[in-house]
Protein backbone atom coordinates (compact mmCIF):
# COMPACT_ATOMS: atom_id res chain seq x y z
CA UNK A 1 0.00 0.00 0.00
CA UNK A 2 0.82 3.47 -0.73
CA UNK A 3 1.72 6.19 1.87
CA UNK A 4 -1.52 8.84 2.42
CA UNK A 5 -0.74 12.20 2.12
CA UNK A 6 -3.28 14.79 3.65
CA UNK A 7 -3.26 18.51 2.58
CA UNK A 8 -4.27 20.57 5.60
CA UNK A 9 -4.96 24.35 6.18
CA UNK A 10 -2.13 26.68 6.59
CA UNK A 11 0.33 24.90 4.26
CA UNK A 12 0.76 21.90 6.79
CA UNK A 13 1.33 18.18 4.82
CA UNK A 14 0.83 15.15 6.87
CA UNK A 15 1.83 11.41 6.01
CA UNK A 16 0.53 8.91 7.31
CA UNK A 17 2.65 5.67 6.79
CA UNK A 18 0.90 2.57 5.52
CA UNK A 19 0.08 -0.06 7.84
CA UNK A 20 2.67 -2.54 8.63
CA UNK A 21 3.88 -4.01 11.66
CA UNK A 22 4.95 -0.97 13.31
CA UNK A 23 3.40 1.81 11.93
CA UNK A 24 5.45 5.24 13.28
CA UNK A 25 3.92 8.67 13.93
CA UNK A 26 3.20 10.74 10.84
CA UNK A 27 6.10 13.31 10.29
CA UNK A 28 4.65 17.11 10.16
CA UNK A 29 5.81 19.07 7.33
CA UNK A 30 5.54 22.48 8.15
CA UNK A 31 6.71 25.79 5.70
CA UNK A 32 6.07 28.57 7.89
CA UNK A 33 5.65 28.75 11.88
CA UNK A 34 6.85 31.20 14.75
CA UNK A 35 9.51 31.00 16.59
CA UNK A 36 8.44 32.62 20.54
CA UNK A 37 11.64 33.59 22.78
CA UNK A 38 10.96 33.98 26.20
CA UNK A 39 14.37 35.91 27.74
CA UNK A 40 15.27 36.57 31.38
CA UNK A 41 17.88 37.46 33.29
CA UNK A 42 18.27 33.86 34.32
CA UNK A 43 17.45 31.52 31.47
CA UNK A 44 16.38 31.69 27.91
CA UNK A 45 13.61 29.43 26.14
CA UNK A 46 13.02 29.17 22.49
CA UNK A 47 9.75 27.46 21.51
CA UNK A 48 9.47 26.72 17.35
CA UNK A 49 5.31 26.33 16.57
CA UNK A 50 3.33 25.84 13.36
CA UNK A 51 1.13 28.42 12.80
CA UNK A 52 -1.99 27.21 15.31
CA UNK A 53 0.40 27.23 18.11
CA UNK A 54 1.62 22.94 17.87
CA UNK A 55 4.65 23.03 19.50
CA UNK A 56 7.37 21.92 17.25
CA UNK A 57 10.89 21.79 19.19
CA UNK A 58 12.04 23.78 22.50
CA UNK A 59 15.43 24.39 23.73
CA UNK A 60 16.94 26.40 26.47
CA UNK A 61 19.98 27.62 28.12
CA UNK A 62 19.53 24.82 30.93
CA UNK A 63 19.04 22.34 28.32
CA UNK A 64 22.00 23.10 26.82
CA UNK A 65 24.32 22.35 29.55
CA UNK A 66 24.62 25.60 30.73
CA UNK A 67 24.36 26.41 34.58
CA UNK A 68 24.43 28.70 37.24
CA UNK A 69 24.44 32.37 36.17
CA UNK A 70 26.01 31.22 32.44
CA UNK A 71 22.52 30.67 31.35
CA UNK A 72 21.70 34.12 31.78
CA UNK A 73 24.17 35.00 29.08
CA UNK A 74 23.81 35.92 25.34
CA UNK A 75 26.15 32.83 24.07
CA UNK A 76 23.99 30.62 25.78
CA UNK A 77 20.71 32.34 23.60
CA UNK A 78 22.29 32.24 20.48
CA UNK A 79 23.45 27.98 21.06
CA UNK A 80 19.85 27.33 22.63
CA UNK A 81 18.08 29.19 19.15
CA UNK A 82 20.23 27.31 17.05
CA UNK A 83 19.67 23.54 18.63
CA UNK A 84 15.79 24.09 18.37
CA UNK A 85 15.71 25.50 14.67
CA UNK A 86 17.89 23.06 13.31
CA UNK A 87 16.05 20.48 14.71
CA UNK A 88 12.78 22.41 13.25
CA UNK A 89 14.29 22.50 9.80
CA UNK A 90 15.92 19.00 10.04
CA UNK A 91 12.74 17.31 11.29
CA UNK A 92 10.19 19.52 9.88
CA UNK A 93 11.69 21.43 6.83
CA UNK A 94 11.17 24.57 8.24
CA UNK A 95 12.05 27.89 6.02
CA UNK A 96 10.10 30.96 7.39
CA UNK A 97 9.21 31.92 10.93
CA UNK A 98 7.59 35.07 12.39
CA UNK A 99 9.37 36.13 15.88
CA UNK A 100 7.95 36.50 19.13
CA UNK A 101 10.20 38.12 22.01
CA UNK A 102 9.15 38.34 24.94
CA UNK A 103 11.00 39.63 28.24
CA UNK A 104 14.41 41.95 29.20
CA UNK A 105 17.63 39.01 29.16
CA UNK A 106 20.72 39.66 27.34
CA UNK A 107 19.55 36.74 24.98
CA UNK A 108 17.51 38.43 22.96
CA UNK A 109 19.18 39.45 20.18
CA UNK A 110 21.68 37.22 20.27
CA UNK A 111 18.78 34.46 19.60
CA UNK A 112 17.17 36.09 17.05
CA UNK A 113 20.97 36.33 15.22
CA UNK A 114 21.22 32.76 15.42
CA UNK A 115 17.89 32.34 13.47
CA UNK A 116 19.40 33.98 10.48
CA UNK A 117 22.54 31.84 10.77
CA UNK A 118 20.59 28.56 10.69
CA UNK A 119 19.24 29.56 7.72
CA UNK A 120 15.67 29.90 7.83
CA UNK A 121 14.03 33.38 6.91
CA UNK A 122 12.72 35.68 9.39
CA UNK A 123 9.16 37.15 8.39
CA UNK A 124 9.01 39.73 11.61
CA UNK A 125 10.12 40.31 14.98
CA UNK A 126 7.55 41.37 17.42
CA UNK A 127 7.95 42.33 21.14
CA UNK A 128 5.43 41.31 23.27
CA UNK A 129 6.58 41.84 26.78
CA UNK A 130 4.10 42.94 29.18
CA UNK A 131 4.41 46.30 30.09
CA UNK A 132 2.61 47.80 33.32
CA UNK A 133 0.24 50.39 32.88
CA UNK A 134 -1.38 51.88 36.47
CA UNK A 135 0.45 49.63 39.06
CA UNK A 136 -1.10 48.12 41.82
CA UNK A 137 -2.99 50.52 44.32
CA UNK A 138 -1.04 52.29 46.87
CA UNK A 139 -0.91 51.76 50.63
CA UNK A 140 -2.99 53.78 52.80
CA UNK A 141 -2.08 56.30 54.98
CA UNK A 142 -0.60 55.49 58.10
CA UNK A 143 -2.92 56.01 60.77
CA UNK A 144 -1.56 57.19 64.19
Amino acid sequence: MADEIKNTADGIVETTPSKTKSSKKAKRVVNSGAVHIQSTFNNTIISVTDRNGGVLTASSAGANGFRGSKKGTAFAAGVAAEKALEAAKKNHSLNSVDVYVSGIGLGRDAAIRAISTVGIKIDSITDVTPIAHGGVRPKGERKP
